[in-house]
């Protein structure tokens, strides 16, 4: 797996991970984790939303994908 981008969004922690297939695909996978200490400790992890030819594709459709996520359940 690769990407190691963590971004702060609206109190969430969003952390994008592009995982080379053996096919070279790269599958869009994210955990998204509240950053305040109140919340307790909850992580919500999402494998292969889309698949891409280019791992910056598959970290940035994964990131905007958790934004998305985030406002939906704020």
């Amino acid at each position: 797996m690769r990407g190691n981008r963590h971004i702060r969004y609206k109190g969430y922690e969003v952390a994008p991970v592009a995982q080379r297939l053996p096919n070279g695909l790269f599958a869009a996978n994210l955990t998204i984790e509240k950053t305040t200490p109140a919340s307790g400790d909850h992580a919500y992890s999402f494998d292969a939303l889309d698949y891409f030819f280019d791992e910056e594709h598959a970290l940035a459709y994964a990131f905007r994908w958790g934004r998305l996520w985030i406002d939906c359940h704020q």
